[in-house]
């Protein structure tokens, strides 16, 4: 059973998001979206407000990757508050 769960928070999900009035699609693993979904309920934000945040500093820091910029930002979140 331990390794079906792994599996399944490691597969890759595609979803479709608005930044700034523009629809896109992100693919992350299962488990980063359930750990932003929980990020976004701590914080108060919808996650297309959250995403786009996330965008707007990939921007200003000439990062290419948004769903890597996702990934950092879900970590450094988790080292600084603790996981939920």
């Amino acid at each position: 059973m331990t390794e079906n769960l792994a599996h399944s928070n490691s597969s890759i999900t595609k979803r479709s998001i608005y930044i700034s009035g523009h629809r896109t699609s992100i693919s992350l693993e299962q488990a980063f979206w359930i750990q932003l979904k929980e990020i976004c309920t701590d914080k108060g934000v919808s996650i297309n407000e959250c995403i786009t945040q996330i965008d707007n500093r990939r921007i200003h820091k000439s990062e290419p990757n948004l769903s890597s910029a996702i990934r950092v930002f879900i970590l450094n979140y988790i080292q600084k508050n603790g996981e939920k």
